[in-house]
């Protein structure tokens, strides 16, 4: 359901919502649902306003609405990065609803531990981490294109959560990215595991794609974006994307912010 967007969106917003019960690892109120329309039915993640923890850095009540701009903002690269999302009453009020994907227990894994000494061919390094009795491993991610587009999209929503937890490798190939509820602030707060592309190049797709971003951000995204984002967050969207285009360049970790997050999957 996920890769039929418009049937997906519609199913979202117009469907019957059914709770079945609640996601135990979330540090917010995600419950697991079922949603139906005309026939249709499809399993999703419904996170209700109300079952938000109030966060330091973040305003109150603002996750849900987040969660729907980073979904927005990704359709807009035309990557498929985030799965279909909407702003939505529910049983316990409004709440962001995304359609559930499903991991393929098949799929090649998209982080290991690996020999410190250096990543096998493939693979690039994140971090060296203790792995119990005084010996180290390197942290690794899959050097894989879907993954790098993940990468340059977090770069623009500032996303301060990307564990491997939330990217899920789905059974039609597509690598999913969820969890964007802590985006879009307005000091730099990126952490993520994937740093593997960190100072290289941008790719002549990913440069192609953020200038097409820029003017859909002035223009119809933006408008799409306001009713989730404050002014000063937008400005700020613009200008990262503005910066990315202008160095050229994967970003590098912040000496002034944690650039891994914890737990890191």
């Amino acid at each position: 359901m996920a890769a039929d967007v418009p049937a997906a969106l519609e199913l979202l917003r117009s469907g019957v919502l059914t709770v079945h019960g609640r996601l135990a690892d979330a540090s917010n109120a995600a419950l697991y649902c079922s949603v139906a329309l005309d026939g249709v039915s499809a399993l999703c993640v419904y996170k209700p306003v109300r079952g938000e923890r109030p966060l330091w850095d973040f305003p109150d009540g603002t996750l849900a609405g987040r969660e729907v701009a980073a979904y927005e903002l990704a359709a807009a690269t035309g990557w498929a990065l985030i799965p279909p999302t909407v702003l939505r009453e529910g049983p316990f009020g409004a709440g962001m609803v995304q359609i559930w994907v499903e991991p393929d227990p098949k799929a090649a894994p998209l982080l290991a531990l690996q020999d410190p000494r250096g990543p096998e061919a493939g693979w690039l390094p994140i971090v060296e981490a203790e792995v119990g009795e005084g010996r180290t491993a390197l942290l690794v991610h899959l050097d894989d294109q879907r993954l790098r587009r993940i990468a340059v999209l977090d770069a623009v929503l500032n996303n301060a959560d990307r564990k491997g937890g939330h990217l899920l490798s789905a059974a039609d190939g597509r690598i999913y990215g969820i969890d964007h509820g802590v985006t879009f602030a307005v000091p730099g707060k990126l952490r993520t595991l994937l740093w593997g592309w960190a100072e290289q190049p941008l790719t002549e797709e990913a440069v192609e794609m953020l200038g097409r971003l820029r003017e859909e951000l002035a223009g119809p995204l933006g408008e799409r974006l306001r009713p989730h984002l404050t002014e000063a967050e937008l400005t700020a969207t613009r200008e990262r994307v503005a910066g990315l285009l202008r160095g050229g360049c994967h970003p590098v970790p912040s000496q002034e912010w944690p650039a891994i997050p914890w737990p890191p999957v």
